[in-house]
């Protein structure tokens, strides 16, 4: 499977908190341990949402940055790291 196959995308455009990361956490369910997804919103308050709640769920964001009213994000899916899979255990 080449790299650009592996890369997932989900347009947030236009979805207002808390929608854009209620769909990130459906669309990082389908990934496997280190799958990439692409992550575009309009929702400023994504600049901070996303980051926090790939910390909490213990994903990683690869990279972020803004390009006029779009928030860009590429994150990757890790499983059994982080600070809820320590809980759970």
């Amino acid at each position: 499977m080449s790299a650009a196959e592996r890369v997932r995308s989900l347009d947030a455009r236009g979805l207002l908190c808390p929608l854009p990361v209620i769909r990130l956490q459906d669309a990082v369910r389908g990934l496997g341990d280190g799958g990439l997804l692409d992550v575009v919103a309009t929702d400023p308050g994504v600049a901070h949402d996303i980051p926090a709640w790939c910390r909490l769920q213990g994903h990683r964001v690869v990279s972020a940055r803004q390009a006029g009213p779009d928030f860009w994000f590429r994150i990757e899916a890790r499983r059994g790291r982080g600070p809820s899979a320590a809980a759970s255990r």
